[in-house]
C-alpha cells in the first residue's frame, strides 16, 4: 500500500543559512522514512509555494506545517489549501512539545544557573498566544527554572522591555531557522546572551526530526481512518 506524500511546508526565509538548515531537516526525515515520499514547500518568500506543491501530488498527503504555533498559515494557509481535497490532511504544528523544550534546553546547556526569556515570533491569533505560554511552561518544566516570554512582533512584552525586566536573563531563542526575525532578535538583544535557533545549521537534533516523523504518521493515521468508512462502503456495494 502507498504511504501519504509528505509535504513539509515551512514558512520559507531569504536567509541562505536558514534555508539551508531546513532543507537539511527534510532530507534527514525522508532519510528516515524510505517509504514515503517527502517534498518540501513554503507559505512565502522560498518556492514553490505550498498550494501550488500540493496540487502537483497525484494521491493522499499529509501536509506537516514546519511552523512552531497554530498561527494563521496553519489555521488559514494549509487548512483553506486541503479543504477541496478529501484525500489530503493538516498535521498539527511542531509546537508546543516537549521534544522542542528538549531542543532548546540543549542549546542553553552552557547558561544551567540564569532565568530564561523565551523568544517567540509573536502572532495576535488566540491559539498562537496559547501555544506561547504552553511552550514557556514546557520549558519550565524541563529546566527547573523560571522562563519569561518575549515576542518579536506583534505582541508584548517585546524582547527589549523583557530584558530590562530580567537583567540576568539568557534568550531562547524559539525560531525553527536563521531569518529576519532572529536577526532582529540578535540586534535587540544588545550583546546578552543568546541562543541559536532549533536548526542551528550544524546538526539537525534527532528530536527535532522525531518531532515531523511523529506529526506525519498521527496525520496519516486520522487519513486512513477517515477514508476506512467511504472504502467499506464501496467495497460492499
Amino acid at each position: 500500500m502507498v504511504r501519504p506524500t509528505l509535504l513539509a511546508v515551512s514558512h520559507g526565509t531569504d536567509d541562505a543559512d536558514g534555508a539551508r538548515a531546513i532543507a537539511d531537516l527534510v532530507a534527514q526525515v525522508a532519510a528516515h522514512l524510505p517509504d514515503v515520499e517527502v517534498r518540501s514547500a513554503f507559505v512565502d518568500v522560498q518556492q514553490p509555494e505550498a498550494r501550488d506543491a500540493l496540487a502537483a501530488i497525484e494521491g493522499p498527503v499529509v501536509v506537516v506545517p514546519l511552523l512552531l504555533s497554530s498561527g494563521f498559515p496553519v489555521l488559514h494557509d494549509l487548512h483553506g489549501m486541503v479543504a477541496d481535497r478529501m484525500d489530503a490532511i493538516v498535521a498539527d504544528p511542531l509546537g508546543p512539545d516537549p521534544r522542542l523544550a528538549q531542543v532548546l534546553a540543549q542549546r542553553l546547556s552552557g547558561a544551567s544557573d540564569h532565568p530564561v526569556i523565551l523568544a517567540i515570533a509573536g502572532s495576535h491569533g488566540p491559539r498562537s498566544v496559547t501555544d506561547a505560554e504552553d511552550m514557556a511552561a514546557l520549558l519550565h518544566t524541563h529546566l527547573g527554572r523560571p522562563v519569561h516570554l518575549a515576542y518579536l512582533a506583534a505582541l508584548e512584552p517585546d524582547l527589549p522591555t523583557a530584558l530590562a525586566a530580567h537583567p540576568g536573563a539568557v534568550v531562547s531563542t524559539y525560531l525553527l531557522a536563521r531569518g529576519a526575525l532572529f536577526d532582529l532578535a540578535v540586534r535587540h538583544s544588545s550583546g546578552r546572551s543568546l541562543t541559536m535557533p532549533l536548526l542551528n545549521g550544524i546538526s539537525v537534533p534527532e528530536p527535532l526530526i522525531a518531532l515531523v516523523i511523529a506529526r506525519y504518521e498521527d496525520a496519516a493515521a486520522r487519513l486512513a481512518n477517515d477514508d476506512a468508512p467511504a472504502c467499506t462502503a464501496e467495497l460492499a456495494g
